[in-house]
């Protein structure tokens, strides 16, 4: 793999968030009803920032939660390893709630179907919306994410890696070129 160029630095993750954070409050007239819900690994520190973020301009202390969504993918019988899962903790009800799923990139729509249905295996949310951080096409599903920080169309043959506290030293969006179009890395297959 070879890095091909830095996308997004800190400060510009830190401004595509804070767009997030006002679209959120605006599409949902505030947040009295809504809840964030970080799909592991790299959506959870997001969805902590996100709600960092509405609780500035909104003063709502939104409830939030992370979702594990390795039993609920649709390629586990394709996989030569066993699934490690972690922990799901959402600890609230997710019943007649607004639950806004937030992750890092959105590719294939697998990992949004995978975290969907999770959801639903806890309760009836009265909508579930989509906050990824990158949207970088190549749709295998019919899914789209409500709010989106950029959209990067990529090759197949490349590979976005974002880089969040507290999995890596740095913070920034980078797009490398694999050379193997099959090549996917978990995080950035969704």
């Amino acid at each position: 793999m070879r890095l091909k160029a830095e996308l997004m630095d800190g400060a510009a993750i830190e401004r595509v968030l804070t767009r997030i954070a006002h679209e959120i409050i605006e599409k949902n007239d505030g947040c009295q009803s809504v809840a964030l819900v970080g799909i592991r690994r790299r959506g959870v520190p997001l969805a902590q920032m996100i709600r960092d973020k509405i609780l500035r301009f909104d003063g709502s202390a939104l409830p939030i939660g992370e979702l594990d969504i390795s039993l609920y993918r649709d390629d586990l019988s394709t996989r030569t390893e066993a699934p490690v899962v972690n922990a799901t903790r959402i600890p609230f009800s997710v019943e007649k709630k607004r639950i806004v799923l937030v992750d890092d990139v959105l590719f294939t729509g697998r990992t949004a179907r995978a975290a969907i249905e999770a959801v639903f295996a806890l309760g009836r949310p009265e909508r579930i919306e989509l906050a990824v951080l990158v949207d970088r096409g190549h749709r295998e599903l019919p899914i789209r994410a409500d709010f989106v920080g950029k959209n990067i169309p990529t090759s197949r043959s490349e590979m976005i890696c974002v880089n969040v506290e507290p999995f890596d030293s740095k913070r920034n969006v980078e797009i490398w070129s694999c050379g193997d179009p099959d090549n996917r890395q978990e995080d950035t297959a969704g």
